[in-house]
């Protein structure tokens, strides 16, 4: 598969169908793009483990940190990676060893390893990179929107406002993934300017 654009459909599938997600990375530091996700996630009802071995005795929001995926007891749905390019590999050769396969390893924003990503899908677990979860649900769901944010999703309606556990329809259709004829042409056009 080409990671260099992903269709609202596969994201949206993933994002409807895991529960229990790792995230590899994890901080307990309120300033870090891994403690916002991990927060949001939570709040929309995922389960959410976190995993650092620097921060094991600790807790974030309440869960206690892990050294590993090898430490989590029950089958883990998706893996999210908050590590540098560079440490891809290790982390998606732990995932294949696990008992239990995962059904996605998703590569945070920056973070793309193309070998890594092969291995993965040639054991069928399904692979994003250089996207952020919390990203995408907001604006599948549209609740980015209400944050002030162009989510270019086309509706009369907006989304409701979130409360705590909520968890959105990701079925508003976004031009952006390429649902429509004219935005089909637009990508075209952009790829293909001869």
């Amino acid at each position: 598969m080409k990671h260099d654009s992903y269709a609202d459909d596969y994201i949206r599938e993933i994002l409807n169908g895991v529960r229990m997600i790792a995230m590899v990375g994890a901080s307990p530091v309120n300033v870090r793009p891994s403690y916002f996700v991990f927060k949001y996630l939570t709040q929309r009802g995922y389960d959410v483990i976190p995993i650092n071995p620097g921060h094991v005795g600790k807790s974030l929001l309440g869960k206690p940190f892990v050294a590993s995926l090898r430490d989590i007891d029950r089958p883990i749905d998706m893996i999210d990676i908050f590590r540098n390019s560079s440490h891809i590999a290790p982390v998606v050769d732990e995932a294949l060893a696990l008992t239990a396969l995962p059904k996605v390893i998703w590569m945070q924003l920056g973070a793309r390893d193309e070998a890594a990503a092969a291995k993965a899908e040639a054991a069928g677990v399904k692979v994003v990179m250089n996207r952020c979860p919390k990203i995408e649900y907001g604006r599948l769901s549209s609740e980015i929107s209400w944050m002030g944010v162009n989510s270019r999703t086309l509706s009369s309606k907006r989304a409701p406002v979130p409360t705590q556990g909520m968890r959105l329809s990701l079925n508003r259709m976004s031009v952006s993934g390429g649902e429509t004829a004219a935005s089909d042409r637009a990508a075209k056009n952009k790829n293909d300017p001869g």
